[in-house]
C-alpha cells in the first residue's frame, strides 16, 4: 500500500482520537465516552488493519461487517468512522446527540454510512450478529456451496463488540447457545471486559465465569490481556482469524476511560461531562495540549484515510476478481444473485398459492402453513424457523432441508449446514434479535414462530424491526383465549393492542383460510417493514366471498358484506370472529335491520388507504357500530365514535374447552346482537334529539 501509515503516524492518530469523545462529551455535558476513549487503540487497529471494509462503499457485497452491541458508546464507532473516511466530518462529531446529526445517541441503521444497525438495548447486538453470521452461511448455500472454506466470494466475518452490561442480558446467553450450536465460524464476538457498570464495580452484581460459559456453548476463547498493547491486540486478532469451526470469544482486559488520571478505571468515566480539569490532564497525560479541543491534524486525518482507501483497493482487486471468475462459472446463481439484490420474486412466485373453497373450515395456522410451503418451493430466499413449536405453529416440515451442525441430522429433520429450517430452541428472545440480523443481510426474506403469547420475549427485537423498518415476518399462532385448556397463561388478551402500538409493525389476524393467503402475498410483494401475522388455533370457517376477500385483504379492511341500501349498521370484526360478525349481519338483515360488515385484518394497511377509501369503508354517517375481536378492545374506539359498542374480552382468559372460554368472556352471537341493539338505540337517540 503506498499510503500504509507508520508506527509513529498510527500511535498519532490513536493519540489524538482518543481524546475526542472526552471533548464530545464535555461539550454536550451527556454522553459515554469512557468505553470510546479506552477503545480507541482496539478500535483502530480493528478498522486499519483487520476489518475488511471500504469507506467509499460502505454497502460493498464481500465487506465484513462490525456491530457495536454496546450502543450507548456510539462515539466509539463515529470516531472510526471519522477516521477512515465515511463521510463523518469533525463539524459531526461536535453535533453529536443533537437532533439531525449524523452522530445520535445511539447508531442508528440507515441514517449513518457505516452502521450496520441500530443498538443500544443491550444484548441485541450481539443476536444481530448472530444472525448476520447465519445469513451469511444460507446465502453462501444458496451461491457458492461448493467452494473451498475461505476461497468464496460470499465468505466474510461478523466483528462484534459488547460490553459488561451486554454479556449480563439473558439475550447473550440464548444467541450464544445458538451461535456455538450452529458453529458460526465467521463470527468473532469481543467482550470489553473493562468490569465496570453504571452502579460501580461489576463485582456488585455478578461472579460468572464468562469465559466458562462460553466455552461450554462451543466458542473458541481467545483474551486480549491488556487493551493499550498494540501487539497483544494484533496477536489475538490474528489468532481470531483461524477458529476451526467454532465462533471466536475475545476476552479484551481493558480499563475505562483510560488514561483520565482521575476517573480512570471507575463509574464515572462510563458516562457524563468528566470536566474541564479532567480533560486537560488526559490531553496533558497523551503529551497533547490541553488547552485546545476537537483537534485532528489535517495531515493526520488525510493520511488515515488515504491509507484506509488504499487497503480497500488492495483488498478489493482479489475479491473482484474472485467474484467475476464465479459470476462466469455459475450463471445460473449470477442471475439469482442479481433478482436478490433487487429484492424482486421470481415468476411465478405465488402460481402454487392455495385458494380454499367456501364451506371448508381451516384453522388460520393451517393455511399459513400451507402458504409458506407453496411460497418455499417457489421462493428460495424464504427461510425460517420456529421456537421449538413448529408443528403447532404451522411452519416448514421436513420437506426442507434443516440448517444443522454435524452429528445432528436425522431421520425427522434432514439437513444440513446450508440448509433453510431453523431450530431456534426454546429461544423467543434470541429468535427475534437474530431474525433482524438475518433481515439487515438484506438477500433473504426471513420468518419466525411462536405462540402469539410468546412474543412477549420478543418484544425488544420486534421494537427495534420496526424501528429499523425490516422485512421480518413474525407468524404468531394460537391467538386468543380460544387456546382453551392451556389456560390463561398461554391465552394472549393484551397482545394484539401492545403489538399495534407499536410504530411501523403490521399486525396482521386474518378472518380466513383466504385472508390469510393473501396477506402472504402482499407481505412477499412490499417486502418493507415487519409484519406480524397472528393467526388462530381452532378452525375457522372459510367465508364465501372468496373474490372480495382476495382483493381486500390486502387494504386492511374492506366491506366484506353489505346491504342494497346505505347501512344502518357497520360491524367491524378481525379473526375467528369475522363469521361471527356474518351470522349476527345475517340475524339483523332479517329483522328488517340493514348492517354492513366490514372485516379488518390489518388496521395499519388500512390506515395507509387513501382518505376516499376509508371513508367508504366506514362512513362517517352510520354512527351504530360494533366491534369484535377476542381480546382487549383498548384501540376499538377511535373506530367506534362515541355511540359504538366493542364486543371484547377483558381481563385473562380461562382454563377450558376454547369454544367454551369464548362464550364465558362474551364472545358470541348473542352479545354481538345485544351490542347492535344498544348502539342503534344510542345513535338514534342521538338522531332523534338532534331532530327535536
Amino acid at each position: 500500500m503506498t499510503n500504509a501509515l507508520t508506527l509513529e503516524s498510527t500511535a498519532d492518530a490513536i493519540r489524538h482520537a482518543r481524546v475526542l469523545p472526552l471533548d464530545v462529551v464535555q461539550a454536550k455535558g451527556s454522553g459515554h465516552a469512557g468505553t470510546a476513549v479506552g477503545l480507541t487503540p482496539f478500535l483502530s487497529t480493528l478498522f486499519q488493519e483487520y476489518l475488511r471494509h471500504d469507506p467509499k462503499e460502505p454497502s460493498w457485497l464481500g465487506r465484513d461487517r462490525f456491530v457495536l452491541s454496546c450502543g450507548h458508546t456510539s462515539l466509539s464507532l463515529y470516531v472510526q468512522l471519522f477516521m477512515q473516511g465515511y463521510g463523518l466530518e469533525m463539524a459531526d462529531l461536535q453535533a453529536a446527540r443533537t437532533l439531525d446529526s449524523l452522530t445520535p445517541g445511539h447508531p442508528e441503521f440507515g441514517h449513518t454510512a457505516g452502521v450496520e444497525t441500530t443498538t443500544g438495548p443491550l444484548g441485541q447486538g450481539i443476536g444481530n450478529a448472530v444472525g448476520m453470521a447465519l445469513a451469511a452461511r444460507r446465502v453462501r448455500g444458496m451461491l457458492d456451496p461448493d467452494a473451498a472454506k475461505g476461497s468464496s466470494a460470499f465468505d466474510y466475518k461478523i466483528f462484534c463488540l459488547a460490553s459488561d452490561g451486554d454479556m449480563q442480558e439473558g439475550i447473550s446467553h440464548e444467541v450464544a447457545s445458538l451461535a456455538g450450536h450452529w458453529k458460526l465460524d465467521n463470527l468473532v464476538l469481543i467482550w470489553d471486559d473493562n468490569e465496570i457498570s453504571i452502579e460501580g464495580s461489576t463485582a456488585i452484581a455478578t461472579s460468572d465465569d464468562v469465559c466458562a460459559r462460553m466455552a461450554s456453548y462451543g466458542w473458541r476463547v481467545l483474551e486480549i490481556a491488556d487493551a493499550e498493547s498494540l501487539t497483544a491486540i494484533r496477536t489475538g486478532l490474528d489468532a481470531s482469524l483461524d477458529a476451526g469451526d467454532a465462533p471466536v470469544f475475545i476476552r479484551l482486559r481493558s480499563r475505562i476511560g483510560f488514561p483520565m488520571p482521575t476517573l480512570g478505571g471507575t463509574a464515572k468515566a462510563h458516562a457524563g461531562a468528566p470536566g474541564a480539569d479532567e480533560v486537560a490532564a488526559t490531553k496533558s497525560a497523551l503529551g497533547l495540549d490541553p488547552t485546545k479541543s476537537f483537534v485532528m491534524p489535517d495531515e493526520l486525518l488525510t493520511s488515515t484515510r488515504a491509507a484506509a482507501a488504499d487497503r480497500a483497493l488492495e483488498l478489493k482487486g482479489p475479491w473482484t476478481e474472485k467474484f467475476a471468475a464465479w459470476e462466469e462459472s455459475h450463471p445460473e446463481q449470477a442471475a439469482l444473485l442479481t433478482r436478490l439484490l433487487k429484492g424482486e420474486l421470481a415468476e411465478g412466485w405465488n402460481a402454487n398459492f392455495p385458494t380454499f373453497e367456501p364451506g371448508s373450515s381451516l384453522a388460520t395456522r393451517i393455511a399459513s402453513s400451507k402458504v409458506l410451503a407453496a411460497a418455499g418451493h417457489s421462493i428460495e430466499e424464504l427461510w425460517g424457523g420456529s421456537a421449538d413449536l413448529a408443528e403447532t405453529n404451522g411452519t416448514w416440515s421436513n420437506e426442507f432441508q434443516s440448517m444443522l451442525p454435524p452429528g445432528v441430522v436425522s431421520t425427522e429433520w434432514p439437513g444440513n449446514e446450508y440448509g433453510r429450517v431453523l431450530h431456534f430452541g426454546i429461544r423467543e428472545h434470541a429468535m427475534g434479535s437474530i431474525l433482524n440480523g438475518i433481515a439487515l443481510n438484506g438477500l433473504t426474506r426471513i420468518f419466525g414462530a411462536t405462540f402469539f403469547v410468546f412474543s412477549d420475549y420478543m418484544r425488544p427485537s420486534v421494537r427495534l424491526a420496526a424501528l429499523m423498518q425490516l422485512p421480518v415476518t413474525y407468524v404468531w399462532t394460537h391467538d386468543s383465549v380460544a387456546v382453551g385448556e392451556d389456560g390463561p397463561t398461554h391465552e394472549p388478551v393484551e397482545h394484539l393492542w401492545a403489538h399495534r402500538a407499536i410504530p411501523g409493525l403490521s399486525v396482521v389476524r386474518p378472518g380466513d383460510a383466504n385472508e390469510t393467503v393473501a396477506a402472504y402475498e402482499r407481505v412477499f410483494q412490499e417486502n418493507s417493514g415487519p409484519t406480524a401475522m397472528v393467526l388462530s388455533r381452532q378452525n375457522i370457517p372459510t367465508l364465501e366471498q372468496v373474490d372480495a376477500v382476495r382483493e381486500g385483504t390486502k387494504k386492511g379492511g374492506y366491506i366484506l358484506l353489505d346491504t342494497e341500501e346505505a347501512p344502518e349498521l357497520i360491524i367491524i370484526a378481525t379473526g375467528s370472529e369475522v363469521h361471527l360478525a356474518v351470522q349476527a349481519a345475517t340475524a339483523l338483515t332479517d329483522q328488517g335491520i340493514g348492517t354492513r360488515v366490514v372485516s379488518m385484518p390489518c388496521i395499519e394497511w388500512f390506515d395507509a388507504q387513501p382518505e376516499e377509501y376509508k371513508q367508504y369503508v366506514l362512513p362517517r354517517s352510520v354512527s351504530a357500530r360494533v366491534s369484535v375481536e377476542a381480546g382487549s378492545a383498548q384501540g376499538w374506539y377511535r373506530f367506534l365514535g362515541t355511540y359504538g359498542e366493542a364486543v371484547s374480552v377483558e381481563g385473562f382468559g380461562l382454563s377450558g374447552n376454547g369454544a367454551e372460554v369464548l362464550r364465558r368472556k362474551g364472545i358470541s352471537l348473542e352479545t354481538v346482537l345485544e351490542a347492535a341493539q344498544r348502539t342503534l338505540r344510542s345513535s338514534a337517540s342521538v338522531t332523534m334529539t338532534a331532530i327535536n
